[in-house]
């Protein structure tokens, strides 16, 4: 387990407001924490999420793309050196997805191996990719949520970790759905970038261990996991030799 009074450095990369690098942040300020949000990185110069960060006193950068580093492997794979040598700084422990809309190249994922986590607005593996809101009330699924996952090379593919679910309800647009499930993201982030900077929380052979055990499905976020305690509502399954 981490010491609780050094802090583990966080780098959060986002491409827009950065709502839920505010409530990582406003976390970690709260109350002692595991962790520090030491920079913010966006692939957006115009983000707005960078300017907040300079409010809420956190060095922030961007490290935009060159014309046509989108569009092409070489030109990926270029930008994600750019952004590695960025991040590379900091020496963080943990990188955090937050917004952050580029595809990062498999180069890059496997040099931060176990050390990404990202948040996804679907209850994973339904729904990857963009536009959730949309699908879940094309389909009339009765429930909705957020996924926090550890990032490889298959776009919102990693292994899950945390999910918080929400009601889908009569009167729902895109837009009222989006809200309620971005304030469980504001929760449910904190708590996984915890977990892991305290050491309990790890990625090994594409399985996520919590407390020195195999998850078997992903944490059930309920809203009353004390803070430090143990997860309510997920499964584990001990795997041979954990203990």
């Amino acid at each position: 387990m981490s010491n609780q009074h050094t802090p583990q450095p966080v780098v959060v990369l986002i491409s827009g407001r950065g709502s839920n690098m505010r409530a990582l942040v406003e976390h970690c300020r709260a109350q002692p924490a595991a962790y520090e949000v030491v920079r913010v990185l966006s692939d957006k110069p115009a983000a707005a999420g960078l300017a907040l960060a300079r409010d809420l006193g956190i060095a922030a950068a961007a490290v935009p793309a060159s014309g046509g580093a989108a569009g092409n492997p070489s030109g990926r794979e270029e930008y994600d050196r750019r952004l590695a040598a960025a991040i590379d700084e900091c020496a963080p422990a943990l990188i955090v997805l937050a917004g952050f809309m580029r595809i990062l190249s498999p180069e890059f994922v496997n040099r931060y191996e176990g050390r990404i986590l990202n948040i996804h607005p679907s209850l994973l593996p339904k729904y990857p990719g963009l536009h959730t809101h949309r699908a879940v009330l094309a389909a009339g699924d009765p429930v909705h949520g957020a996924t926090v996952h550890f990032v490889t090379a298959e776009l919102d593919g990693g292994p899950p970790i945390v999910q918080a679910m929400v009601p889908v309800r009569p009167a729902d647009d895109e837009a009222t759905l989006a809200a309620r499930v971005q304030a469980e993201e504001h929760r449910i982030y904190p708590l996984a970038v915890g977990w892991y900077c305290e050491g309990r929380l790890r990625c090994r052979d594409g399985r996520v261990w919590l407390d020195g055990e195999v998850l078997a499905e992903p944490v059930r976020y309920d809203g009353g996991d004390p803070p430090g305690g143990a997860p309510r509502g997920g499964q584990r399954g001990a795997a041979p030799g954990s203990r």
